[in-house]
């Protein structure tokens, strides 16, 4: 028996059962190439254009290993604190798909290139370690595009198309071992494990894991037991899910899902389920395939994969810093609170501000601009902060034109859109614009004397000691000088006029 529709609210759902978490993520690798051929990847190209006989799968074709998809393998499992296999070799896994033009895949089944590593992850205030089953290299498989139905699946589409430049692109995944434990947090969890992983592999050049475009995707396993059961519950895996957010709301669905099938006396099925990002739902795809139903052997036209000791050595000694580490250590520079730390890297601002502090902002000053004008500049036009017109070292020579008087804020507010708009580097705006800030006493002080007289009242009124009715006259002299004086010096020169 199964329930459709009905949910158990998910407070509810954790004072009857624990939840058991797991994660199964795919990561394209950066590459030049693909993974057994010499095509090229770059992704937006036009459809079957990065093709070839070795990626289609036409006879008499045969593959050859890319060293650098091995290497950033390794460079991925040493990171995850893996061991890195002696001796592994590539299998045929076995199955149809339109977008899968071989009809078998070239993965690792059984030896896989790392195993036996973890991630720690902070959560809600506490340390969970997630463990890693196993990280192994396969290729991806190519894109289908069902047209003429409501929902973009193939249940109503009127016909299909198959794009295969993905088709043979280096493609990572990262098993996680079962993770009990995190209680009501499973779905926070889920998010921050991802978010950390993410994080780490962009640190180390491997990936541009930009999972709106793909090449990073996630699979939610769940899977929820009554308290104190010996046995752990049966688990759906939800696939590729494709955003922080949704990785949480996939989790907290199924569990809410799964309460209100065990609560009806039902039996929870193991099978794959789609997420409905607009819904925040997912609805089920097919009965799971166990490792039989695959039909592994090993590739017979690839040799094994045998990484020299010195190698793996090689690639260890340049490991770059791990981002709980960095963040550890950028917060005790920049003298930040957790909170402000949080906030730095949800937003995705970190590498943004540390760019920044390098070339010369102060980090109070890089944080206020990315945070802040340009955050907002980012939520406007729907864009990611990297993908902003703009370099750190733009944002730090702005913070310096500021600090040093040229600009106030309002006009750094001008010079950053323009420099947004295309119009050049911050000083080429200021001079192009004649933006710097009017420092020149003669004219600050005719402009203060102009003000002055065109609003006598108010100037009786300031000389009769009420200081605070200073505002229309420093309005005046600030759309005098088109808002480039010094406020705070034109204050004080009208004060100096009528008090």
């Amino acid at each position: 028996m199964t329930m459709t529709g009905a949910l158990v609210p998910f407070a509810e759902a954790m004072q009857r059962y624990e939840p058991v978490i797991g994660l199964e993520t795919h990561v394209e690798l950066g590459t030049r190439t693909k993974m057994f051929c010499g095509c090229i990847t770059t992704f937006g190209a036009e459809p079957n254009s990065q093709v070839c006989p070795v990626c289609l799968g036409l006879p008499g074709s045969l593959p050859v290993v890319n060293r650098r998809a091995i290497e950033y393998t390794i460079r991925i499992g040493l990171a995850l604190n893996c061991t890195i296999a002696e001796w592994c070799r590539f299998a045929r896994k076995n199955y149809f798909y339109p977008d899968m033009p071989k009809n078998f895949q070239i993965s690792q089944y059984d030896e896989p290139l790392c195993t036996d590593g973890y991630l720690d992850v902070e959560v809600n205030g506490r340390t969970v370690r997630v463990g890693i089953e196993r990280v192994h290299l396969e290729e991806d498989t190519g894109k289908s595009l069902h047209v003429g139905g409501a929902t973009g699946r193939i249940h109503g589409a009127e016909y299909s198309l198959v794009d295969y430049n993905r088709a043979g692109i280096p493609l990572v995944e990262i098993v996680t071992k079962p993770i009990p434990g995190t209680g009501a947090d499973a779905p926070v969890a889920a998010r921050l494990y991802v978010t950390e992983l993410r994080d780490l592999l962009r640190g180390l050049g491997v990936s541009d894991v930009r999972m709106e475009e793909g090449s990073l995707r996630c699979d939610v396993n769940t899977s929820l037991a009554s308290h104190g059961a010996s046995q752990w519950g049966t688990r759906t895996e939800t696939k590729n899910v494709n955003s922080l957010r949704s990785v949480e709301r996939a989790v907290e669905f199924e569990i809410e899902r799964q309460a209100a099938v065990l609560d009806a006396g039902g039996r929870v099925k193991q099978e794959t389920r789609h997420f409905h990002e607009d819904t925040g739902t997912t609805t089920a795809g097919r009965s799971k395939e166990e490792a039989q139903d695959y039909r592994y052997f090993p590739e017979p036209d690839l040799v094994p994969v045998a990484p020299p000791r010195d190698w793996v050595e090689q690639i260890r000694a340049a490991l770059p810093e791990a981002p709980a580490a960095r963040r550890a250590r950028l917060r005790a520079e920049w003298d930040l609170s957790e909170a402000d730390m949080t906030a730095l890297s949800n937003a995705g601002a970190l590498d943004l501000v540390a760019g920044t502090v390098a070339a010369g902002a102060s980090p109070a000053d890089a944080r206020k601009w990315w945070l802040g004008e340009l955050s907002r500049r980012a939520h406007d036009t729907g864009t990611e902060l990297t993908a902003l017109a703009i370099t750190p070292a733009q944002v730090a020579r702005v913070s310096e034109l500021v600090a040093t008087g040229t600009l106030n804020d309002k006009l750094a507010r001008q010079v950053i859109d323009a420099v947004l708009a295309g119009e050049g580097g911050p000083d080429e705006v200021v001079q192009a614009r004649s933006l710097a800030v009017v420092s020149d006493e003669g004219a600050l002080t005719t402009a203060v004397d102009e003000a002055i007289a065109a609003n006598p009242d108010v100037a009786a009124k300031v000389r009769a000691g009420k200081v605070a009715a200073v505002g229309p006259l420093l309005g005046a002299v600030m759309k005098a000088t088109r808002g480039q004086a010094d406020a705070a010096r034109v204050r004080e020169l009208i004060l100096q006029r009528l008090t």
